[in-house]
């Protein structure tokens, strides 16, 4: 059997691809100078079943708003292209993703997208990473800094470089995986992935939100694939990485890894390529 033909990333999908239902989840707090442009350059894709779910944790700087009115101008009569979940509780980004990746489901989307707002993510690498799910039947793929050809945001300074190598290399050790971008947050998710590992049950409520999720994929033998991509630093705001995350972190590797140890059938399979 040969192997399948992955499309070349400067050139359209198939169009049968190009109308898969894809939700891009992005979970917003106080973000409303970026979210216009986000959603500008993701309407503009040449992918006609695209949409975008915007989670929205009661941002103070009217976020929600604009994206109520972002969700007016780019929602046509019989085809919903931006829809709006509104949260009261700000619990972390791990809890706001997995609420809107939920719905997407239930809403009937086949890939969903993990995607931040700030504008460090590439819109012009979904298409690539929808056609490699496509082609190969990946049910995880990882939009990748750290595989031939990904690449680092000049603006990082190197102690930054190197803690986000490192904290990489930790889960992957800890917990025994090849995924070379376990932490990274821009993920396409088959629908058949996310429920399986079944999201309401996630406990990272911070950024380990994005290991423990591809951790529970590979535990349940789906494929995970990466790749590359430029990731940029953010446009404009704040971080909103703070001690609790970065201590959460830390900690959720070796959470992960106890209860599979205590679990029946130990260590399990991973497949990742």
């Amino acid at each position: 059997m040969s192997a399948p033909r992955i499309p070349d990333p400067g050139r359209p999908l198939p169009g049968e691809w190009g109308r898969t239902t894809t939700t891009v989840v992005m979970p917003t707090y106080n973000e409303a100078e970026n979210l216009p442009t986000m959603a500008e350059a993701l309407m503009a894709l040449p992918l006609e079943g695209l949409r975008l779910l915007v989670v929205d944790d009661s941002s103070p700087d009217g976020t929600g708003d604009i994206a109520e009115q972002l969700a007016e101008k780019y929602n046509e009569p019989g085809r919903p292209r931006v829809g709006v979940l509104h949260r009261t509780t700000k619990d972390g980004l791990g809890r706001a993703y997995a609420a809107g990746m939920a719905r997407a489901v239930e809403d009937g989307a086949a890939y969903v997208l993990q995607m931040d707002a700030d504008g460090s993510h590439p819109a012009d690498k979904i298409a690539e990473m929808l056609g490699v799910a496509l082609a190969t039947g990946a049910d995880v793929v990882v939009g990748s800094r750290y595989v031939p050809g990904g690449t680092l945001s000049d603006a990082w300074k190197t102690h930054r470089k190197l803690l986000s190598r490192w904290a990489n290399a930790y889960a992957s050790t800890i917990l025994g995986t090849r995924v070379r971008d376990i932490t990274g947050g821009f993920n396409l998710w088959s629908a058949d992935a996310l429920r399986a590992i079944d999201l309401a049950s996630v406990d990272s409520a911070g950024y380990s939100f994005q290991v423990e999720t591809k951790y529970r994929a590979l535990r349940a033998g789906f494929t995970v694939m990466e790749v590359p991509i430029h990731f940029e630093d953010r446009t404009a705001g704040e971080s909103k990485m703070n001690l609790a995350v970065q201590l959460e972190s830390v900690a959720m590797p070796w959470r992960l890894r106890s209860r599979t140890l205590r679990a029946p059938g130990g260590h399990g399979h991973h497949r990742a390529r």
